[in-house]
């Protein structure tokens, strides 16, 4: 098949996309969340998050919080709901991270399909902030789906050469990057090797030796804290899929396995697209006995 017929074809393809209504009625429907093991507190107090939102609907506050429990709730459709609002009210000024949660979560509603509304959020997110790799790497999947390796590949190229190893998105890249570059025409193309990816953050050798000679209730307690730092790092700077796994199992080993679960479905959310980044976190959540 001739070069121009085959780009032709790939943009016919891309033209005759399903909208995103079409590819949310084609999709495989989602199961309810199980929210048999869920704090009941909690649930309480995003029910009560709902009802001031549906006071107030156009608090940007609000719907950002509320945007974030149901994602952790595991109720996907509310919570696209509330992020399209937070979109909607703020306009041109909408942040590139909130453009992009949103996409995320289309994306998943119409089955991994990448829609042209959805599309549109990931080219406003990247106008925002030409550098934001989730965006970037979503793009390529995008050309992937409708043909165009040659267009996929250099984004992908670059994704890999910026890494870091342990973001979320290498291991996608990583495992198709060379059979991609064949399909754009470039048949000499090698992937580097990996980078040893940093150790993960946690306690250096002088905390674990002053560990040892702790009380049973010291040594919780450090297990607490240490749990705390990572949770609070992750919400406000994001990591590695490691990262939220070793989150996952700390809450779990302290007995905290409602907090675990909402952990998990949030991580999933953010994850749930790149199979080999969601692999650990999967692992964390069976070894932990999450897992109904």
């Amino acid at each position: 098949m001739p070069l121009s017929a085959r780009i032709a074809a790939a943009d016919a393809a891309y033209r005759d996309r399903p909208a995103q209504a079409e590819a949310e009625a084609r999709a495989p429907a989602r199961p309810a969340p199980d929210l048999s093991g869920v704090d009941p507190e909690y649930l309480s107090m995003v029910e009560q998050l709902r009802d001031a939102v549906a006071r107030n609907p156009d608090d940007p506050e609000g719907l950002s919080l509320l945007a974030t429990h149901e994602m952790r709730l595991g109720n996907l459709p509310a919570a696209r709901e509330a992020q399209a609002r937070l979109v909607e009210l703020s306009g041109d000024a909408a942040q590139p991270a909130a453009l992009m949660q949103l996409a995320t979560l289309m994306i998943e509603a119409a089955g991994g399909v990448i829609t042209p509304e959805a599309e549109a959020l990931l080219d406003r997110a990247l106008q925002r902030d030409a550098t934001l790799p989730q965006a970037r790497y979503l793009r390529g999947v995008l050309f992937i789906q409708n043909g165009r390796p040659d267009l996929a590949f250099p984004i992908w190229r670059r994704l890999l050469e910026e890494g870091p190893e342990s973001a979320p998105w290498i291991p996608s890249i990583r495992e198709a990057i060379e059979e991609l570059a064949w399909l754009a025409g470039d048949d000499e193309y090698r992937a580097p090797p990996a980078a040893e990816a940093a150790p993960l953050p946690g306690p250096d050798a002088d905390a674990l030796a002053a560990a040892g000679a702790m009380s049973a209730e010291d040594q919780q307690q450090m297990a607490r804290d240490m749990v705390a730092r990572l949770q609070g790092r992750l919400a406000e700077q994001g990591g590695a899929p490691e990262e939220w796994a070793r989150l996952i199992a700390g809450l779990a080993v302290l007995g905290e396995a409602e907090q675990a679960r909402a952990i998990l479905a949030e991580a999933r959310q953010r994850f749930g697209q790149i199979p080999e980044a969601i692999a650990p976190i999967d692992r964390a959540a069976t070894e932990a006995g999450l897992e109904r």
